[in-house]
């Protein structure tokens, strides 16, 4: 959804706000990939912060987009609930790993 609005005028023409959003978005969803991929529990903790915080800066690129009005109210609105999910999600992965006396794949 970010990346279908963030292509169309007038957020296109705003060249650093549209690459802060695609990167803070992208980056994320990677830091998720990347610390599964490292097979190790404090590995993928340590990212999933990171994609958090990455998540929370397009939340925030989010509202700076509302307040220009590149977006309509009932886009931002959903926007920001799947944003606010997915960090739910992240937390909650964060500490399930945290409880977990598993170690990762990579130490067994």
């Amino acid at each position: 959804m970010i990346y279908e609005r963030a292509i169309v005028p007038p957020f296109s023409k705003d060249y650093e706000h549209k690459d802060q959003i695609l990167a803070s978005s992208g980056s994320a969803m990677d830091l998720i990939a990347e610390g599964y991929g490292r097979y190790g529990n404090k590995e993928f903790i340590h990212f999933l912060t990171m994609a958090s915080g990455s998540l929370c800066e397009t939340k925030s690129q989010l509202y700076r987009a509302f307040d220009k009005k590149f977006l309509s109210k009932e886009e931002f609105e959903v926007m920001i609930c799947l944003a606010a999910g997915t960090h739910n999600l992240i937390v909650a992965l964060f500490h399930k790993l945290k409880q977990s006396d598993l170690k990762g794949r990579k130490f067994i």
